[in-house]
């Protein structure tokens, strides 16, 4: 049979050999039936080099699905079963022999786990039909503390596998493989062993039911996770991969989505227990010492007196406090960050409600109303309630860095609510105005990624009212250009130039070239592939590489897309890869990233999914150029507002009586020390 000579060497077939091209080198090698029932005999040899060979090959060449459904058909994956459950011609345990003779039984065993992977991979079989002996061999090998690290990180690939795939296989993993455990492989210093303890531990609590989730979360944060995977992983030596980045960021989601039901439940007002928490608002700012018993006092007159404290303490509706409560979100969310502030923070929270009763009424900043309109601004920025994405790795560092988070943020945020509301002289006409500047406080602050609460305490109350008025004039003068008909005119003229300009670098950065990454609709794939420009923008090259390559040279490349055959470009819900996916529920950060490239006369599709917007942005618009059509992405018109911003200020600038030197002026020396440079960590 024919097969390619680089790359996958994926072999020819029927059905893909009019996607060869021309170019393409190919090679005569054994066919896949013959391949198939070689190594099928070659793994069941008692010879261990032999069989240990033929389970290396078996592992490269099952990444072809020609080569794969020979194998299958031969009940090839039988034999993968009974080599992992019953051992190898030793005829001991795997357990025990990886104990004894361990490099050449981890070796042997780890090529038959990537074989497995690999034979799984084309969903020929489905992974319900896996024997439970095989599953708890599996499981023996994640929970054995000899075992070779290598197999330990496939045997962890291979549950999170199975983990989505049915309930059944769900109970069965989580009963095997305890939080304990997958806590010590977290404490590893082998940083891929890290990264597949912490996909399974992610992919098992996204197959939990939400009481599950809770339970599992709830000895999480007994176990101190949190504070582990912010000294050990967020500040390890080692770079923070990507894969990690958005398993933290999955966790961090997950963490806060158990506020969900909190935030959409309103308060009742016939539950003692939440009746007893608004009254402990009341209590703790005016009754720290009661002078007097409650009973010198009438009915109506208590009632009168908790009425006019419970207007002091915010509440609009001062007779029934419960009637503020009751619009979901924030629901009882809102409730619970009050008394966690006035039970965690007493001097705090009897200031800011004693500081604003003495104020005139019109003055005075209304604590419970804003703590209220805070918890939903909050649960809006952390998008409380939310599915996770299934490409974000937006994770906040200073989560991790703290048991309560949720509510430690609002104890902080609440008195910035205060500090603003002073800066302002806000009356209560302005209260909607306060939270607008409160809010970007909290967005400006957040997205500098402080790593720790103190951090973000320091900068949110740095970042004054004062200061958001220069920003925001800052960037409205960057914004704003003059619109004099003869600057229009001069915009007009210089436009065609800068576009010029944009498209040549799009097309710069598409000889660069872009990492992207394979997802499937089951798990989140290790799988890479590196797409490149050509320097004379006639050929797209394309083609696999492996973990840790970041720019491969454009030789090694081995597929290739002529552009003169390119036809269309195809973005969002009409890309066919994610039209493939059969979940129903498309995700929305995944259809914002995909655009396919339609070529050849039978239309082919070249399928991308973006690592980020920004390079989805430039290889559309890189796509469209080469294509001749317009480039039509927002970071166009972002990009050509930046030009001609700068091209039109330099061209408006008074020069009269102002000789440009032809040189440069001369660099001035260092300075003798650099005490003077302040230190930002």
């Amino acid at each position: 049979a024919l097969q390619y000579a680089d790359g996958r060497q994926t072999y020819i077939t029927e059905a893909n050999r009019r996607e060869i091209k021309n170019g393409s080198i190919l090679r005569l090698a054994t066919s896949p039936d013959q391949e198939a029932e070689q190594l099928y005999n070659g793994i069941q040899r008692n010879n261990s080099d032999v069989k240990t060979d033929s389970l290396k090959k078996l592992a490269s060449l099952s990444q072809d699905v020609t080569f794969a459904q020979e194998f299958i058909s031969r009940y090839g994956l039988k034999q993968i079963f009974w080599i992992v459950e019953e051992g190898n011609t030793c005829l001991e345990p795997p357990s025990l022999l990886l104990i004894i003779c361990p490099s050449r039984t981890g070796e042997m065993l780890a090529h038959t786990l990537k074989a497995f992977m690999e034979l799984m991979e084309h969903d020929f079989v489905s992974w319900e039909t896996l024997s439970p002996t095989f599953i708890k061999k599996i499981v023996s090998y994640v929970n054995l503390n000899v075992v070779d690290a290598s197999v330990q990180q496939l045997s962890l690939s291979v549950l999170e596998n199975m983990v989505p795939t049915s309930r059944l296989l769900f109970e069965l993993v989580k009963k095997e493989v305890t939080l304990d455990r997958l806590l010590t492989h977290l404490q590893v210093t082998n940083s891929q062993l890290q990264l597949k303890a912490m996909a399974l531990l992610i992919a098992l609590l996204l197959a939990a039911t939400g009481a599950e989730r809770r339970d599992m979360m709830d000895y999480l944060r007994e176990k101190n996770i949190r504070q582990f995977i912010h000294k050990n992983i967020i500040h390890s030596s080692e770079p923070l991969g990507d894969e990690m980045a958005h398993y933290l960021y999955v966790l961090q989601s997950l963490s806060l989505n158990l506020c969900e039901r909190r935030m959409r439940s309103s308060m009742d007002p016939y539950s003692q227990e939440q009746r007893e928490l608004l009254q402990s608002l009341r209590q703790n700012a005016f009754e720290p010492e009661p002078e007097a018993p409650t009973s010198t006092f009438s009915t109506e007159r208590r009632r009168s007196l908790c009425a006019k404290e419970f207007r002091k303490l915010g509440f609009m509706n001062n007779s029934n406090p419960a009637e503020d409560l009751r619009r979901a979100p924030p629901g009882l969310l809102a409730l619970d960050n009050m008394v966690y502030f006035s039970r965690n923070t007493p001097s705090a929270y009897t200031r800011f409600v004693l500081e604003n009763s003495s104020r005139e009424d019109k003055h005075e900043c209304p604590f419970a109303r804003c703590s209220i309109q805070l918890t939903l601004i909050l649960c809006e920025i952390l998008h409380i309630g939310e599915p996770c994405s299934e490409t974000a790795q937006a994770f906040y560092p200073m989560f991790f860095g703290q048991d309560h988070f949720f509510e430690e943020l609002f104890c902080i945020c609440i008195q910035l609510v205060n500090k603003t509301w002073k800066e302002m002289r806000a009356t209560q006409e302005d209260f909607d105005k306060v939270l607008q500047v409160v809010r970007e406080q909290i967005t400006r602050t957040l997205s500098l990624k402080p790593t720790s609460l103190e951090l973000f305490k320091t900068r949110v109350n740095a970042l004054n009212y004062s200061e958001i008025l220069k920003l925001r004039q800052t960037e409205r003068l960057h914004q704003e250009e003059t619109l004099a008909l003869p600057v229009l005119e001069l915009r007009e003229r210089l436009k065609p130039e800068l576009l010029e300009l944009i498209r040549q670098q799009r097309l710069l950065h598409l000889c660069q070239g872009t990492l992207f990454r394979k997802i499937s609709s089951r798990r989140r794939q290790d799988k890479l592939w590196y797409c490149r420009l050509s320097p004379n923008h006639k050929v797209l090259h394309y083609g696999d590489v492996e973990e840790g390559v970041c720019s491969p040279p454009i030789e090694s490349l081995p597929e290739k897309i002529p552009v003169a055959d390119m036809k269309m470009l195809l973005v969002g819900k009409e890309c066919p890869h994610t039209k493939e996916k059969s979940s129903g529920k498309q995700n929305k950060d995944v259809l914002e990233l995909a655009f396919s490239m339609v070529y050849d006369m039978e239309e082919y599709c070249l399928n991308f999914i973006a690592p980020t917007r920004y390079e989805f942005c430039l290889w559309t618009d890189g796509l469209n150029v080469l294509l001749g059509k317009e480039m039509t992405s927002e970071r166009t018109q972002t990009d050509l507002d930046v030009l001609l911003s700068m091209e039109l200020k330099l061209r408006l600038l008074d020069l009269e009586r102002i000789s440009i030197p032809d040189t440069p002026p001369p660099i001035p020396k260092p300075p003798s020390n650099l005490n003077f440079c302040y230190d930002f960590s």
